[in-house]
């Protein structure tokens, strides 16, 4: 197993000390730190474990000015050494370590007592109490307490037994997900490419791999890994790795990016979480209130937005919220956070990511806190059956779910197997899937959609099939949406005619007063059957608006009664069988005829048999060569 100890504490405590007397390893690189006597940035270092594999360190900077370097550093510590210096006692940045290491969710730590060779063994006394005192109710109440001194190097050796104690107890579970790697440092390498390193929160990545880094969609091939300055084919979370990556020439990767595995895609800017306020904050968090979130290496401006009626949210106080960011992270779900307030001055609180992806939410949204809760419980076996429901896509993708459950994909697949109420669905060769509740939810609003749009265009043959899908209360891509079409058509639940749905039972039932309309359009086109009126015209003969008329000649149209032979021109069927016949007729005898002589066959205006001959070019009765026409071959009489 592979393990990462940070360090926590306040300014000039001993942090670097400690580590160097540890491991005999300088973690301060850079010259400004070497001047300063300070820790400015991250350093690293490993410590060998009587396994024979090492730990890897990262000690963090203590100054005030540098928590967001520090906040870059304490994700993925399994272990804390958390110093408070005997003559200072507990200061203000131990107390913002603190809290920073408890909202990050970090339950192992050894809190060493460092400068004890300064102080008589009384104040070594106090300064326990007031670390029991800080750590009262938070993850490291009850932490062990351990005096050291880096000049005396009294009882390193025992410190150093205590780490590998709790390292060997701390029932730490194997990684089940995907490679991440949050980058703390990118630089060029002359002769090797960019280098970047991090500590792996998960999974494992080897040497030839294609990897992601998010956001930003950049891929690269890793050519070659480090771990504590050695090389290794593969390696993965629990470890301080340095990774050579071959890729774009102009990479743009920086600290608060993430390298990791090509079946991560998702990005987010708006996510859930569980979020707790420290007792610092005197005067809690409000809502709407713009913050600093940190998430991995990653800073970003962002904002709270409490969930249900709260306008504030008080000091020790819990609560679910949502928190929108102003440019996108990698979230993922169980992802701990950390707040500080809009200035970087202090840390607010921080929480647990539940749902990375989250939708806008309405302020009093009904049972919203209820499914949060369940989808912030890994043992909850609605789980999965809750993420479909929220999510806005009728159908989910596995890989889509894979990231969600922060699992691999075969066992995101064989939970999704075990799952109740999930519908398979599968669309060109791919799977995704749904819920029962959203199948049922499709059925209902499709037959509730019909049922409307019949009673809303009663003179309707049905309803346009796209037109029902933008009614639909979540996204369904159009080939799935038609394959679901179909499976209703064949519960005989809907009926379809070409694009157009209906309910099997509807039938267009014209009005007493629509019948009378008929009644005359019919007798308006057979005063000149072979020169009836244009639609405008009609509209003036009869009396009606257009758009009504319309709609009649359609239901007309669709009965057999009217064919439409040009826009706006219809002729009744029996006319346009009587010119079918004399067509069949002469083109039997004369093999071709042209629009002169067919207009002095039928004894009608050019206007007219023009349209007529167009139509039964269409209707493939004949076929158009130079101006002539004659009958198509395939064609047989069907007078």
């Amino acid at each position: 197993m592979s393990y990462i100890i940070g360090t926590a504490g306040h300014i000039d405590h001993g942090k670097t000390s400690l580590i160097k007397a540890l491991t005999g390893q300088d973690t301060d690189r850079l010259k400004e730190e070497k001047e300063r006597g300070i820790s400015i940035d991250l350093g690293f270092a490993h410590l060998d474990l009587p396994d024979g594999t090492q730990a890897g360190i990262v000690d963090v900077p203590g100054h005030e000015r540098f928590i967001r370097n520090m906040l870059a550093g304490a994700h993925g510590m399994d272990l804390v050494l958390f110093t408070v210096a005997a003559d200072d006692g507990v200061m203000p940045q131990t107390e913002e370590h603190l809290d920073i290491i408890h909202l990050l969710g970090v339950h192992l730590a050894i809190f060493v007592i460092t400068k004890t060779d300064l102080v008589p063994p009384s104040r070594i006394k106090e300064v326990e109490e007031e670390i029991e005192i800080l750590t009262a109710g938070t993850a490291l109440e009850g932490s062990p307490i351990v005096p050291f001194s880096a000049v005396t190097g009294v009882d390193i050796d025992g410190l150093r037994n205590h780490v590998f104690s709790v390292l060997e107890d701390s029932g730490k579970a194997a990684s089940r997900s995907y490679f991440r790697l949050p980058v703390d440092r990118v630089f060029a390498l002359p002769g090797h490419g960019v280098i970047v390193t991090g500590t792996a929160l998960s999974g494992e990545v080897r040497s030839g791999d294609r990897v992601r880094c998010l956001p930003g969609e950049q891929s690269f091939r890793v050519r070659s890994l480090q771990v504590h300055n050695q090389s290794v084919d593969s390696t993965g979370a629990g470890h301080r790795v340095a990774l050579n990556l071959s890729g774009p020439d102009k990479s743009t990767i920086e600290r608060g990016h993430v390298i990791c595995h090509e079946k991560l895609t998702r990005i987010s800017d708006r996510f859930d979480a569980h979020i707790e306020v420290r007792p610092a904050t005197k005067n809690g968090i409000k809502n709407h209130q713009r913050v600093r979130v940190h998430l991995g290496t990653a800073e970003r401006m962002g904002k709270i937005i409490l969930l249900g009626s709260r306008e504030v949210l008080a000091p020790k106080e819990p609560a679910y919220c949502q928190v929108s960011l102003s440019a996108p992270v990698l979230a993922m779900r169980g992802d701990r956070f950390i707040i500080r307030d809009e200035t970087a001055q202090r840390t607010l609180g921080g929480g647990r990511i539940i749902h990375p992806w989250a939708q806008r939410h309405k302020r009093r949204e009904s049972g919203l806190e209820a499914r949060l809760e369940v989808l912030g419980r890994e043992d909850s076996p609605a789980l999965i059956e809750n993420f479909l429901d929220e999510s806005p896509e009728f159908v989910t993708p596995v890989t889509a779910v894979t990231q969600f459950l922060n699992l691999t994909e075969e066992d995101t697949q064989y939970r999704l197997d075990q799952t109740k109420g999930i519908v398979t669905f599968t669309s060109e060769g791919e799977k995704s899937y749904s819920t029962e509740q959203k199948w049922q939810n499709f059925r209902s609003r499709t037959l509730d959609s019909l049922a409307e749009f019949h009673r809303s265009h009663p003179l309707a043959p049905g309803m346009d099939m796209e037109e029902l899908r933008g009614k639909l209360p979540f996204s369904v891509p159009t080939r799935l949406f038609r394959s679901l079409v179909d499976q209703l058509v064949g519960q005989k639940a809907i009926a379809r005619d070409g694009n157009s749905l209906r309910l099997p039972e509807y039938t267009v039932q014209l009005k007493e007063e629509e019948r009378s309309i008929t009644d005359k359009i019919i007798a308006s086109l057979g005063r000149n059957p072979l020169a009836p009126p244009e639609l405008k015209e009609m509209e003036k003969e009869i009396g009606i608006g257009r758009a009504k008329l319309t709609e009649i000649v359609r239901v007309l149209e669709r009965q057999g009664q009217l064919i439409r032979v040009s826009t706006d021109l219809y002729f009744l069927r029996e006319s346009v069988d009587r010119v079918k016949t004399v067509l069949y007729k002469y083109l039997s005898e004369h093999q071709e005829i042209n629009a002169a002589t067919f207009r002095d066959v039928l004894s009608s205006s050019r206007k007219f048999t023009i349209a007529l001959l167009e139509y039964f070019d269409r209707e493939g009765v004949t076929i158009r060569i130079g101006d002539a026409r004659r009958l198509k071959p395939s064609t047989t009489k069907k007078a």
